[in-house]
């Protein structure tokens, strides 16, 4: 649209009172001079003249004499625009006001299913590890879509978490399945507000998440490791050599597969370096003489060669099916139903620490050798070490002792 300037050329009248009009110098409409159509009024007192339009875009001297006649109105009746500025403004407010609610109205008809595939899935792929993706997408598609994938992401209320929740109940799932699954509806609530794809309160505050207990509390005892270390060596030495870096540092099995040869900071010393930890921090770790051993008789690669590689020589991504066989063959897991005692890789893990607490080592120590996060993640471990609070019980039964043979009986006359 042509804009309507004041011009600084003639202006001509019009037979319409207050409405003047100054001509184009040289661009034409419907064979003459373009016309730019001016108002002019008093306000205040003062002459005010304000541009209204060109020809070209609509406007002739009958038009602008009716926009005239409506602003001398409202100048005497108090209410609307009483100057063209002022009415251009409240267009533009009112404008700007339906564009927001149609964004509004767009965001909130965005199915929840349209937001998790378009938008979140894509984020979440660059973000998170393959294997935290492939679970989402797959309680996505098998408990959270059926439900609400359809629906609008701005009606999807608490009671619709809540049939997701039964569901999953009915079918038997563990309480860590459907937290897991309402963590992820929650996310993508979350990722949807950040990026003004909508605007709400995110309904999984008001759905009560299921209590658990996902602690696996299965360890080794020295012979069930010996036997499984003993069948590993047969079946995989990668294997073996990765299950015993756990056993013996207590390394999680990513930070093993990420570990490379620049990170065998000082094999005299014993130290390892584990970088980007669960917990996001970095850590050292150290070696036993077996694990010394171990990587004495290894190639050493180059300072960034990973030590361990799939048979593309890339990043493992899951423990070798050697592993899992083993513990089938040992009958490790026979007969067992509750997931929180069979023995997985992460055993190996858990084994470490109660093997530490067993010998002696305290809870502190052992947290930072971890690298756990929280103390109370190690409080576990602490019915390990009897012996210990046996002890602490006999020396506090001793104070009270001592100090009761202090103690003067009253005499009663």
């Amino acid at each position: 649209m042509k804009k309507a300037v004041v011009s600084k050329f003639k202006k001509y009248s019009t037979k319409y009172q207050g409405i003047r009009y100054s001509e184009h110098k040289t661009r034409k409409h419907n064979s003459r001079f373009d016309r730019c159509f001016f108002l002019r009024y008093k306000l205040g007192g003062k002459l005010k003249e304000e541009a209204l339009g060109w020809a070209s875009n609509g406007w002739n001297a009958f038009q602008a004499s009716q926009e005239l006649a409506e602003l001398k109105k409202n100048q005497r009746t108090g209410e609307g625009p009483r100057t063209l500025k002022e009415k251009r403004r409240i267009a533009k407010e009112a404008e700007v006001a339906e564009r927001a609610k149609k964004e509004e109205a767009a965001r909130k008809n965005k199915t929840f299913a349209e937001i998790f595939k378009t938008h979140y899935l894509p984020q979440a792929k660059a973000d998170k590890s393959e294997k935290s993706v492939n679970r989402e997408i797959s309680l996505f598609n098998k408990w959270i879509n059926p439900v609400i994938g359809s629906t609008p992401i701005g009606e999807i209320a608490p009671i619709n978490l809540e049939k997701i929740k039964k569901k999953m109940g009915d079918s038997d799932l563990s309480a860590r399945s459907i937290q897991y699954c309402l963590a992820v509806v929650r996310q993508v609530f979350n990722f949807a507000y950040q990026r003004d794809l909508f605007n709400g309160e995110n309904p999984t505050k008001k759905v009560k998440r299921p209590k658990f207990d996902n602690r696996r509390m299965r360890f080794l005892t020295h012979e069930e490791a010996d036997q499984l270390l003993d069948d590993l060596k047969r079946r995989s030495i990668q294997t073996y050599y990765i299950a015993l870096l756990s056993l013996h540092c207590g390394a999680r099995a990513d930070e093993i597969f990420k570990l490379k040869w620049k990170d065998v900071v000082d094999l005299k010393k014993g130290i390892l370096f584990l970088w980007d930890t669960k917990n996001t921090e970095n850590r050292p770790t150290f070696m036993t003489t077996e694990i010394k051993g171990m990587f004495e008789s290894l190639d050493p690669g180059s300072k960034n060669d990973l030590v361990f590689t799939d048979r593309n020589g890339k990043k493992i991504v899951q423990v070798s099916k050697a592993y899992n066989r083993a513990v089938k063959k040992l009958g490790f897991n026979h007969g067992i139903t509750d997931r929180r005692q069979k023995v997985v890789f992460h055993t190996l893990r858990h084994t470490y620490a109660s093997w530490h607490v067993q010998s002696g080592t305290d809870l502190y120590t052992l947290q930072k050798l971890m690298g756990l996060s929280s103390f109370a993640l190690v409080e576990r471990y602490a019915h390990l070490a009897p012996s210990t609070l046996q002890a602490a019980t006999k020396n506090f039964e001793k104070s009270i002792q001592k100090n009761t043979s202090k103690v003067v009986p009253l005499k009663i006359e």
